[in-house]
């Protein structure tokens, strides 16, 4: 006679989190994702046929200087190696993986084999599991300075942002380096081949009879363009140098309140989390927050400081070793060294935020 089956079956086993998964959670990627990484190729590629008829044309067929040429063939293609190099390498590099190593070293196991139930209840709680360093989203330890991307659906060490340019990726801690040192090289090239052409252009202006017809029309393209792209890339290559100068991320320099996790414990009757959340607090503490937030700089120990902890050189001449090929960040990207100043502008912060609302 069969077993029967009971009315209700309570299952004990609580289920594993995503992180604890036996096989990796990995979020795939739809093909128009790709779309505007192969539009930013196609860009790239677009200026070397007009390139090479101008170069061909002009110092080869109009003035006949071969030495000209083959130096201006080499500065073209070295840049365009190199922004190609770096693009390989933010696209196929991940950009900062968040591991817990808590969970890959047995030392953990055999150190909690003998603790009951009760001692681990009333254990100390690890400062890794903490609210501000716990994402609530992937479930998962968040070390200084990472965020969550809810494109990618994981935290990325060290996230500046989120790139729809770069096959959907993350600039992070260990591809950094190589998305500055592509926009550099983009915007070399643009600079270059824009300078480049509108030399040939105005030879043809002063001298129309010694040209053909069709050259001109390819010179004035790659002004046009040329011009347009440095003037782009440009101030986005200044807008990160200024970053690197001040050791900032993007999200840390768009986002004010990300401060608040740094912030020390503030007083039980504001009722506030712990850290404080942007939509808790009241007008006056937001524009605080904004205010203190431009002069808060957490990480921010001093120019020379901050391009070696960005581009990871310390050896000398490492800084143009950096960038002529670009690369990654050294450092394992969990933890950097904080302004001497920044204890003491929390404080500050942190009282003027209990004191905010007294005369409301």
């Amino acid at each position: 006679m069969p077993r029967p089956h009971p009315l209700l079956s309570l299952d004990l086993e609580p289920p594993k989190p995503d992180h604890m998964s036996d096989e990796p959670d990995v979020v795939s990627k739809s093909w128009y994702q790709f779309l505007p990484l192969c539009l930013l190729i196609s860009l790239m590629l677009a200026p070397h046929p007009s390139l090479l008829i101008v170069l061909v044309n002009h110092y080869l067929h109009t003035i006949h200087e071969p030495i000209q040429f083959c130096v201006h063939i080499f500065f073209v293609y070295t840049l365009t190696f190199l922004a190609f190099s770096s693009l390989i390498v933010c696209v196929a590099r991940d950009p900062g993986p968040v591991l817990i190593d808590s969970m890959n070293s047995g030392e953990a196991d055999d150190d909690n084999e003998d603790m009951d139930l009760t001692e681990a209840l009333l254990a100390p709680t690890n400062e890794d599991m903490s609210p501000a360093r716990w994402c609530r989203k992937c479930w998962s330890p968040r070390p200084e300075r990472a965020h969550h991307c809810s494109i990618c659906g994981r935290c990325v060490l060290k996230m500046d942002h989120h790139c729809p340019w770069l096959g959907s990726k993350c600039v992070g801690h260990r591809t950094y380096p190589a998305f500055v040192h592509f926009i550099c090289c983009v915007t070399i090239f643009s600079a270059y081949a824009a300078w480049l052409s509108g030399s040939a252009f105005w030879y043809a202006i002063k001298n129309p009879y010694e040209v053909d017809q069709v050259t001109p029309v390819h010179e004035l393209f790659l002004v046009m363009a040329g011009t347009i792209l440095t003037l782009v890339m440009g101030s986005f290559l200044i807008y990160h140098i200024y970053l690197i100068l001040t050791n900032q991320t993007t999200l840390e320099n768009l986002s004010p309140f990300i401060v608040l996790r740094h912030l020390p414990p503030l007083p039980s009757h504001l009722r506030l989390s712990d850290p404080p959340l942007e939509h808790e607090l009241s007008y006056k503490q937001r524009r605080l927050v904004q205010l203190a937030q431009k002069s808060t700089r957490m990480y921010d120990v001093g120019w020379r400081n901050n391009w070696v902890q960005v581009f990871g050189w310390t050896k000398r001449w490492g800084l143009l070793y950096r960038i002529a090929i670009g690369g990654g960040a050294k450092g394992d990207g969990r933890s950097f060294p904080r302004n001497p100043r920044a204890g003491e502008m929390l404080s500050r912060l942190a009282t003027a935020l209990a004191t905010a609302d007294k005369d409301a």
